[in-house]
């Protein structure tokens, strides 16, 4: 199990109790201490429990009849569940600070093991897939596990790819000095850095953040520090990157993958064409949305040019102030109550129960996720909250995750997991109805075009610049496969994106072509990032849907997060009237943040 923050997020300075009470994890709810006996047991458990389902199961799950394969199922699950609940509390942990050495160390001895133990399970979807279709469908026909049956059709995809069990089990066994130490070093590399800006010594996360300060001066000190200090660990960054690429492209020739992305869509249960439709459609529309926006905000700063540490700064009618605790968390749930009472109800237990960590913290994971933990227990949001208005948005963001993973829990271990082109569906909702309601309540002309301007460049920010990061990642993986790459080959390759998809209002500043070392998808999840445009597209025509026929659509979305995994995305957009594979699909989803400039430049007339 792996924790993968959700998005990037931008703050400000580390003086976290200067935004309210801070809430902290209480992650007793998994275990109550690192040295905990319950934890010891659990891994006691776990060790005997995978010997034990290998000896009963292996070679023998083509014979099970329906109840067989039931119980085997159940097995299996109580498996997932204890070993989900040993990594999710030492990576939480780790992720609260990941320069802390114990940390560290409960987390890669949690690692080891649980890889060691689940080394004899490796059989079950190799054998699995080996089980005749006539046979799989007769017993997966039956009421006993038929609801299962999504989970292992996903599982049989991966069919033509799979390896030999021995290399199979050998990947297993090899992961945690694989891909898992790269991202290890990933982490502690970002984690650790160190920013001067003016005099003070700031984190990655302190420094992103004032990127968007009102200050210009001090927007471009930051801008040129990151670029300084990232140009410093250019050869890390570029040799994690070098190795993941080649290690994903050797993985790949093995399994006769067709693409590098081939795998991504798989496990999204996502067919390529319907990224490629999503894809087509976003790039030809730079034009019509970021160029378009950006001419307009260069006017509006008084600019010929924007500089890039222009891209996320306030508009010049914007009044700086800092949004506290309390403010955001009330925004967030009186967005929600609106929309349906059922979604505060959800959301209220994560800032009472300890279910939230928001302050920034030396050594703290960068950014932002909501992670499920186990369907046992309950998800747990970590933030970076530091009082700007993205921070009220992320919170809204990461709550709507919250909110789907609690509903999709009944759904139990193996089908709660929503792919990740759907999973972006309720967090980007969320986000969708705290802007309504702040755009509702706006008393001038200024205030709705400041939040207007806002909701256009987050939009941007999550659909053209995330499927620019997804070209960048494209070329990326397909460069390396020719070869060993120089870190100024991939800073061509992140700035032959840059200008398509920004525009030609921009410069670009001597170091901006090291900017994509530090985000964390390229690292941890491989073409990870279409997911958040897939998300912002599909969520602009469920609220045009909900606009359109609001009677009866509360109902209907709980259920279609209810399903957790459970659903093609087909199947869950079906009663919205709804179809992702239709490529017009994308353009209604465009169309409303061509609405929002259309609005903004008709301000101007």
């Amino acid at each position: 199990m792996t924790l993968t923050p959700r998005r990037p997020v931008f703050d400000a300075n580390s003086n976290a109790g200067a935004f309210g009470d801070l809430p902290e994890w209480d992650l007793s709810d998994l275990y109550p201490a690192p040295d905990a006996p319950e934890l010891t047991k659990d891994m006691a458990w776990l060790e005997k429990a995978c010997a034990e389902f290998a000896a009963d199961y292996e070679g023998k799950l083509a014979d099970l009849d329906a109840a067989g394969m039931a119980e085997c199922i159940k097995r299996y699950e109580e498996i997932d569940e204890k070993a989900g609940r040993v990594m999710s509390y030492t990576g939480l942990r780790y992720y609260q600070n990941t320069t802390d050495p114990a940390r560290v160390k409960l987390l890669s001895d949690a690692q080891d093991k649980i890889t060691t133990y689940t080394t004899p399970l490796v059989f079950f979807s190799l054998e699995f897939n080996r089980i005749p279709d006539e046979t799989y469908e007769a017993v997966f026909s039956d009421s006993k596990v038929a609801r299962y049956k999504p989970v292992f059709d996903r599982m049989r995809a991966m069919k033509p790819y799979q390896l030999s069990d021995e290399l199979e089990k050998f990947l297993h066994d090899q992961s945690v000095v694989g891909a898992a130490a790269w991202n290890r070093l990933f982490d502690e590399t970002t984690a650790a850095l160190e920013f001067e800006v003016q005099g003070e010594k700031l984190s990655l996360e302190a420094t992103t953040t004032l990127l968007s300060d009102h200050n210009r001066e001090k927007r471009e000190a930051a801008a040129k520090e990151l670029a300084n200090v990232f140009g410093e660990h250019i050869r890390t960054f570029s040799r994690i990157h070098n190795t993941l690429a080649k290690e994903k492209e050797i993985e790949d020739r093995w399994r006769k993958m067709p693409t590098p992305q081939t795998g991504r869509h798989l496990s999204n249960d996502v067919e390529p064409e319907v990224v490629q439709a999503l894809r087509d459609a976003v790039v030809a529309a730079y034009p019509r949305l970021s160029h378009r926006y950006y001419k307009l905000k260069a006017k509006w700063l008084g600019l010929d040019k924007l500089q890039i540490w222009d891209r996320n700064a306030p508009l010049p009618t914007e009044a700086p102030r800092d949004i506290m605790w309390d403010e955001a968390k009330d925004t967030v749930l009186d967005a929600y109550s609106g929309f349906d009472p059922r979604m505060a109800d959800i959301a209220q237990p994560f800032f009472e129960k300890g279910w939230i960590d928001a302050g920034v913290k030396p050594g703290k994971a960068p950014g932002a996720f909501a992670h499920p933990t186990v369907t046992t227990v309950h998800p747990y949001v970590m933030l970076n909250y530091l009082g700007k208005p993205r921070d009220v948005m992320t919170l809204a963001h990461e709550l709507g995750h919250g909110v789907h993973q609690v509903l999709a829990a009944k759904q139990g271990e193996m089908l709660a997991n929503t792919p990740l082109t759907l999973a972006e569906t309720a967090s980007v909702f969320g986000e969708m109805l705290t802007f309504r309601k702040l755009l509702a309540a706006a008393k001038t002309k200024e205030e709705r075009k400041t939040l207007l301007a806002g909701k256009v460049e987050d939009m941007i920010n999550t659909v053209v610049r995330q499927i620019a990061f997804y070209d960048f990642e494209c070329k990326l993986h397909a460069a390396r496969a020719e070869g060993e790459l120089t870190p100024e080959d991939i800073n061509a390759l992140w700035m032959s994106v840059q200008g398509e998809s920004l525009g030609p209002a921009f410069e670009f500043m001597d170091g901006y072509e090291t900017f994509w070392s530090y985000i964390p998808h390229f690292v941890h999840s491989p073409f990870y990032v279409y997911a958040y445009a897939f998300g912002d597209g599909l969520v602009n025509a469920l609220y045009a849907a909900y606009e359109a026929a609001p009677e009866g659509f509360q109902d209907k979305y709980f259920a279609m997060l209810e399903a957790g995994g459970s659903m093609h995305h087909k199947e869950l957009l079906a009663p919205f009237g709804l179809d992702a594979s239709d490529p017009a699909f994308w353009d209604k989803g465009l169309s409303m943040i061509e609405g929002f400039i259309d609005e903004l430049e008709a301000m101007e007339e």
